[in-house]
């Protein structure tokens, strides 16, 4: 069974906006296992006047970021949770971080994302960048869940 989700169901699973919301929509979510969603990039970016102003180029921490937010889509739909202000998702961890090509204005960036193991509250995935069908980054991500008392 195929899960989509628009902008508007990703804003009520990630606590994430706009400049920081790096994912515009879901494809597919499988529960406790995979999604793939889309961040479709923009000249209009705001890190694209700095980076570079010559050759708009995409920072290589943020389609990081953008993997990880895939991540917490996932954990939170998974476990039928929204962001409150007691709990909360972080990243924690990237391991073996990859960047294979330049992601600019008009790419789209496809985000995968497996979960390949949960121990007591942390989340360990197995992410995947691409644009066009290439993979342009990968790495492993680590999140947590931290409950905070009011």
């Amino acid at each position: 069974m195929t899960i989509e989700m628009d902008i508007n169901k990703i804003q009520t699973l990630l606590p994430h906006r706009y400049p920081m919301l790096l994912i515009d929509r879901v494809l597919d979510c499988v529960p406790g296992e995979s999604l793939i969603g889309i961040k479709n990039v923009t000249y209009n970016e705001p890190f694209f006047t700095g980076h570079f102003p010559n050759r708009p180029i995409m920072p290589g921490v943020l389609i990081l970021e953008a993997i990880a937010q895939a991540t917490g889509v996932l954990a939170f739909y998974s476990l039928n949770k929204t962001p409150d202000e007691n709990t909360l998702y972080y990243l924690v961890g990237i391991d073996k971080a990859r960047f294979k090509s330049p992601v600019g204005p008009g790419d789209q960036l496809r985000l995968e994302v497996r979960l390949t193991r949960e121990i007591r509250g942390i989340y360990r995935f197995d992410g995947l960048a691409r644009v066009d069908g290439k993979i342009v980054a990968s790495a492993e991500i680590m999140t947590a869940k931290q409950e905070f008392q009011p």
